[in-house]
């Protein structure tokens, strides 16, 4: 059975659309800078933060996508394997998370707002100067078996758009949240953010080690 017979356009959506969440959420510097420039410069700047931080994460989405499907053969073959290590290296990235403070990423903000394509492109290029993030993507992908070998471009579409989507509702709900107790929300609030994000991470990363274990795949 290939890989179009396995997937539909719906599982494509929801595998994506959690990838692109997955991977926004942290709150690494660029979250960090996001949520300081929702403060002090307002909620929409906050979001062309977060766009920017999303056009840099579907590049290496796409990175990892398109390498990953050279291996194709291996992956089919080794699915289950590769599904528990992806999910072990989520229940990792979610222990880093956990302990990472991301109040040391705070930064001093210039008073002046700027442009929106400037706070776009600066986003863009802070997240791309972290190449790590394609080890997350690949323990993503292998977790949901999410590679689109000999796939229609349409399938790869929804896919890398659905990861998009994910991505952009992540950045318009912390934006819209902070927004909302921004007198309210201070350090303490950003470490206890990032903790609860860490641990979300690891449940979901252990439920899925279960799962496969007992033949509950995602895929």
């Amino acid at each position: 059975m290939n890989w179009i017979e396995q997937v539909t356009i719906l599982d494509l959506l929801i595998k994506g659309f959690i990838i692109g969440v997955v991977v926004s959420a942290p709150l690494g510097p660029v979250g960090v800078l996001c949520i300081q420039r929702t403060l002090n410069k307002g909620r929409w700047f906050g979001f062309v933060t977060g766009l920017g931080a999303a056009l840099s994460d579907i590049c290496y989405a796409l990175i990892t996508g398109y390498g990953m499907s050279f291996m194709d053969e291996l992956i089919v073959k080794h699915q289950m394997f590769l599904q528990v290590v992806g999910s072990i290296m989520l229940l990792a990235f979610g222990i880093y998370t956990f302990r990472s403070n991301p109040v040391k990423a705070l930064r001093p903000v210039s008073a002046r707002k700027g442009t929106y394509l400037h706070n776009f492109i600066t986003a863009f290029f802070v997240t791309l100067s972290n190449p790590l993030i394609i080890f997350l993507f690949i323990g993503l992908f292998a977790r949901f078996s999410f590679v689109m070998p000999g796939s229609p471009i349409g399938f790869q579409l929804v896919g890398f758009l659905a990861i998009i989507l994910g991505a952009l509702t992540w950045w318009f709900g912390i934006t819209y949240f902070v927004n909302k107790v921004r007198s309210r929300f201070n350090v303490r609030g950003i470490w206890m953010l990032n903790r609860i994000i860490g641990v979300v991470v690891m449940l979901a990363s252990v439920i899925g080690i279960v799962m496969t274990l007992f033949g509950k795949s995602l895929s």
